[in-house]
């Protein structure tokens, strides 16, 4: 094999072909140049002879020219340009040099341009080209990967030719075939550390990030038609994302200097990649994308302004998880000059699609035994009423954040996604401290989402001392406290509102069966509400009870009591002034008991 560097000139221009003249001296040293053919403005002083018995088309150029001395050519938009024409020459002399995965490409399609089929020479530079992507190329993912590179800057006559979708088949294939033959090792990951699983789905997906977003769309579509594993591919989209977006930085989303009235070219490139990776994530709902990638394109997709299509998928897709989705996850920046400082819109959506979601579900239920206390349905809605409420704490303070929007926020949320009232009111409370010039009818708007009978006893007392609230809610509060006491006093403990609420839910034979199925899961649903607000006063009556144990015995310091000192010295009284001894006779008989008689006496003179 001859190098190929062994042959080139160092600098060569169209009036200087020294390339040439050193390349036509090593074959017919003592026959002259006797045509010039330009490549991109490159001239090369060659042979009619060598070219004409392996090219095609130079040998229709010379044919067709009005002049049969020709000595002049001119090659327009040939594949690979110059460096790719200097290979092309090399083999019509018959000069050895290496075929690699890098020039591969670039002389199939210039053997393809320059028509150097078997019709003018056998074993043509078409067929020498095809036997090596045949025999070394597709049969390696690695190396499909590198010559797919390469296509990138090719012209059309690439695809015409079929090397980009051969290299696509391949590496698809290839990754398959991988993966049976490391069926074991997965299956040793599964049960093994997250460690050893990720290192066994990482050995193509760093191959594929050299790959431009247009390919490794193509590769990606390919292995999912060929059945390569979900999170491998998972893997793979945020292995390339983390590469291909690695540019875009925390600091660029607050800074407003980038807000410009047309994003620049390499934006534009960056949205289009976010588009197609979010296009190329799994539909199965058994495919975990991890919550953190999405919630990273989302933000990604909002700052470069993406597709709308684009960012409703992501939504949709958070929404799908959002009972496990962190309260930093949902503090999503806004972009928007003179917005708030997050994006409220954003996770208004989210929600929104959380609540289809949980509506589908129940109507796809037929049974009455889904909707029980410790269904996943009602625990999930549960667990969100709990995270928006945290978020709306805090986003309350700030400045920026319009009253509607806030309320937008607590209104989207049914009754019954919250057992107790306490995180609603202190996100309210933070909002009317840091909005002190809202209106006493804004104010009112805004306590009348709250429920009074909701709060608990330290968010009661908190609010009946709290100067920022109206003076309607104030009242609300202490009459729903006094009426708590009160049920607590009789021993109530709502069983008249539960029983109210069990007779109200007997279906009417005017009803259709839906209405009144309907019907049912409503007032399934209320009850179990109640149940859980009870268990929260329960819990709270448990707990001051427990407090009011303590301090007494705290109280009590060195054994003494006030009622014990006193029941002592009525005792000591009594026995002194008795006549004859009686008291003294029946306090010397054996107790039945710690006490005796003589306790029950005295308590009885007491009373």
């Amino acid at each position: 094999m001859v190098s190929e560097n062994l042959l080139s000139s160092s600098k060569r221009s169209p009036t200087t072909p020294n390339f040439c003249n050193s390349f036509t001296t090593r074959i017919f040293s003592d026959v002259a140049g006797d045509i010039t053919i330009v490549v991109d403005g490159e001239s090369f002083l060659l042979h009619k002879f060598p070219l004409v018995s392996r090219s095609g088309k130079i040998r229709k150029m010379v044919a067709d020219a009005k002049d049969s001395n020709i000595s002049k050519l001119e090659l327009c938009n040939l594949p690979g340009g110059p460096h790719t024409f200097e290979l092309a020459m090399k083999f019509c002399y018959g000069m050895n040099f290496e075929i690699t995965t890098v020039n591969v490409a670039h002389l199939r399609c210039a053997a393809e341009y320059l028509e150097m089929t078997e019709d003018y020479r056998e074993e043509n530079l078409i067929a020498r080209t095809e036997t090596y992507l045949n025999e070394f190329v597709v049969q390696s993912l690695e190396r499909s990967v590198e010559v797919l590179a390469t296509c990138e800057l090719l012209p059309p006559i690439a695809e015409e030719v079929g090397i980009p979708n051969r290299c696509i088949e391949a590496i698809a294939i290839n990754a398959c075939k991988e993966q049976l033959v490391s069926g074991l090792s997965h299956l040793d990951c599964n049960s093994e550390s997250t460690e050893l699983k990720s290192s066994c789905l990482e050995w193509w997906v760093e191959d594929l990030s050299v790959l431009r977003i247009h390919y490794y769309q193509r590769v990606i579509c390919a292995m999912g038609s060929v059945g390569v594993r979900l999170d491998s591919i998972v893997a793979s989209l945020m292995h390339y994302a983390q590469i291909s977006l690695k540019g875009i930085g925390k600091s660029q989303i607050w800074n407003p200097a980038r807000m410009k009235s047309s994003p620049n070219m390499e934006e534009n490139d960056q949205s289009i990649i976010v588009e197609t990776l979010v296009s190329l994530m799994p539909t199965e709902k058994s495919s975990s994308i991890p919550l953190n990638f999405l919630f990273g394109m989302l933000r990604m997709a909002i700052m470069l302004d993406a597709a709308i299509a684009c960012r409703l998928e992501l939504e949709r897709r958070i929404a799908f998880r959002l009972e496990m989705v962190s309260l930093d996850d949902l503090l999503i920046p806004s972009v928007r000059s003179g917005d708030s400082l997050f994006d409220v819109d954003t996770v208004h959506r989210i929600l929104v699609n959380f609540l289809q979601r949980v509506e589908e579900e129940e109507n796809e239920d037929c049974g009455y035994e889904s909707e029980g206390i410790g269904s996943p349905g009602h625990g999930s809605l549960l667990k969100v009423g709990r995270l928006i409420d945290s978020y709306l704490a805090e986003t309350a303070p700030d400045p920026y954040l319009s009253l509607q929007k806030f309320i937008a926020m607590i209104e989207i949320l049914p009754d019954y996604a919250r057992v107790i009232d306490d995180g609603l009111y202190r996100a309210i409370d933070i909002y009317l401290k840091a909005h002190p010039l809202l209106s006493e009818h804004e104010c009112k708007k805004l306590c009348k989402l709250i429920d009074c009978q909701k709060l608990s006893q330290e968010a009661c007392n908190h609010a009946a001392q709290n100067d920022r609230l109206p003076v309607q809610m104030t009242v609300q509060v202490l009459y729903s406290e006094q009426l708590r006491l009160k049920n607590a006093l009789s021993g109530s403990s709502g069983d008249g509102f539960l029983s109210q609420r069990i007779s109200s839910g007997i279906p009417s034979a005017a009803m259709s069966p839906r209405d009144n199925y309907a019907s049912l899961r409503r007032e399934n649903r209320e009850l179990k509400l109640e149940i859980s607000r009870m268990r929260v006063r329960l819990s709270e009556l448990e707990k001051e009870q427990m407090c009011m144990k303590q301090g007494m015995i705290d109280k009590s310091g060195n054994g003494k009591t006030f009622f014990t000192s006193l029941s002592k010295g009525i005792g000591r009284i009594g026995i002194f002034s008795g006549p004859g001894g009686g008291r003294h006779q029946k306090s010397g008989r054996k107790p039945r008991g710690p006490e005796g008689k003589t306790g029950r006496s005295r308590r009885h003179s007491m009373s």
